[in-house]
């Protein structure tokens, strides 16, 4: 195990300090800065990197560190945009870009601004120490994740296919910490859920405001977002969430393993969910115990005084491996009725990486057992969605790790979309030097 190099956490420090104070809010994104940030950063250590619009201001930057090709590329890979912050609910500006408390706080400091810092860095130490790997190193910074792709790695995919084709990729959806039961674990994304954002429609007869009616569109949406609350969508079963709920309970004590495992049943997972205490951790097994429809936009009327002809929501819908889009879209018709339209805005695949044990997945498992022996690694199911679903497209093996060492205060559920997103200073030096040494070992073959 080599020693740990401060510089090249400080590398990485002052590029994700800086990538914060970029606002690349998605809507609109405007990644394009950020990717001119990386770009100028690779170039200078000697690499050739290509910024690409996808659309106006949607920048996407791509470099490559050639090796011998022995072996086929590694991809690091992170998303440039963010989602949007609410700054009077932030202790710190969501763009600041400051030190408190021992954390960088801004948006964008955990997803994912931080896995592009460190990526950029180990790519410009590699290329300034002539390092030639056996296989190419390649860093893709992306737009649109946050929005569902299209401009980013969907966009690559689809027009650059030869500038991120690799047989590995890595990027975010696992390497953080997670504290079950009083142990602490680390995830390996293997898996993730898929998207179907869809539009629900109910359609009725205007009238004035003065005369309600029981039958308007409005009520009738209501009626059927109120159900979709209380109700939820079936539960199923999946090997995939099957497989990690199983990891977890094999290290902990042994009166406490069938009473977790028992959380992947569809039919028990929900009552038993009561013995986490942490309802954040509560949230999150719930999520993997089916399909699931939130819905987050709703959209009725301009005026007070009429009653409209039409209500909308748009619901943001999850989709469990072993599921499909189908699958999804009956149950969710089951849900609402039959009455409700329903339009698909955009989809995307669940994602499963096939076999989970590869020469990568080992040589994580080899490097986290040196760097926390303390704290397992898992193989981790994704309730959202990132851009495995384009990388994966193109026939790379994806692992979502982006590591980052969190003290039990923190949690990375609270952190990424929510209020106060921050990383700990130590937490990514130590993830930049954990990814660093991953990297080494996979491109040295």
């Amino acid at each position: 195990m080599r020693q740990d190099d401060q510089e090249l956490s400080e590398h990485a420090f002052g590029l994700c300090q800086q990538l914060i104070r970029i606002d690349t809010t998605n809507p609109p994104g405007n990644e394009r800065p950020a990717a001119e940030l990386l770009a100028a950063e690779l170039s200078s250590a000697g690499l050739d990197p290509v910024v690409m619009q996808s659309a106006p201001g949607r920048g996407n930057v791509v470099a490559r560190l050639r090796g011998s090709g022995e072996l086929p590329p590694l991809l690091l890979t992170a998303h440039l945009d963010v989602v949007e912050a609410e700054p009077a609910s932030w202790e710190h500006p969501p763009f600041c870009g400051d030190v408190h408390d021992g954390c960088l706080w801004g948006r964008g400091a955990i997803d994912m601004k931080n896995m592009a810092a460190m990526s950029v860095a180990i790519l410009a130490r590699l290329a300034r120490e002539g390092v030639k790997p056996k296989r190419d190193l390649i860093f893709a910074g992306v737009a649109d994740e946050e929005a569902g792709c299209r401009h980013g790695s969907l966009w690559l995919c689809e027009n650059h296919r030869d500038l991120v084709q690799s047989e590995f990729a890595i990027g975010e959806g696992g390497g953080f910490n997670v504290q079950v039961a009083g142990k602490s674990f680390f995830t390996v994304q293997v898996a993730e859920k898929g998207v179907c954002w869809v539009r629900a429609r109910a359609t009725g007869e205007p009238g004035h405001g003065s005369m309600p009616r029981d039958d308007s569109a409005v009520v009738r949406l209501s009626e059927a977002i109120a159900r979709l609350g209380s109700q939820g969508l079936p539960r199923h079963a999946s090997a995939s969430v099957e497989a990690f709920i199983g990891a977890i309970a094999s290290h902990l004590p042994a009166p406490l393993r069938p009473v977790i495992k028992m959380l992947a049943n569809p039919t028990l997972g929900p009552a038993m969910l009561n013995v986490l205490p942490d309802p954040g951790v509560r949230r999150a097994f719930r999520a993997l115990l089916g399909n699931t429809a939130s819905p987050t936009v709703l959209r009725a009327g301009n005026k007070t005084n009429v009653i409209p002809g039409v209500a909308e929501a748009e619901i943001d819908g999850r989709i469990l491996p072993g599921q499909s889009r189908e699958d999804f879209l009956r149950e969710l018709s089951d849900v609402l009725g039959r009455d409700i339209d329903l339009e698909v805005m955009h989809s995307l695949p669940p994602v499963v990486t096939e076999p989970k044990e590869s020469s990568l997945y080992s040589l994580i498992h080899e490097v986290m057992g040196e760097r926390a022996p303390d704290a397992p690694m898992v193989p981790f199911v994704l309730q959202g969605f990132t851009d495995a679903k384009a990388f994966t497209s193109i026939g790379a093996k994806w692992y979502g790790f982006a590591p980052v060492k969190l003290p039990p205060e923190l949690r990375f559920a609270d952190m990424f979309h929510g209020h106060n997103e921050r990383i700990p200073v130590d937490g990514l030096a130590w993830g930049t030097q954990t990814l660093m040494e991953v990297v080494r070992r996979c491109i040295e073959g």
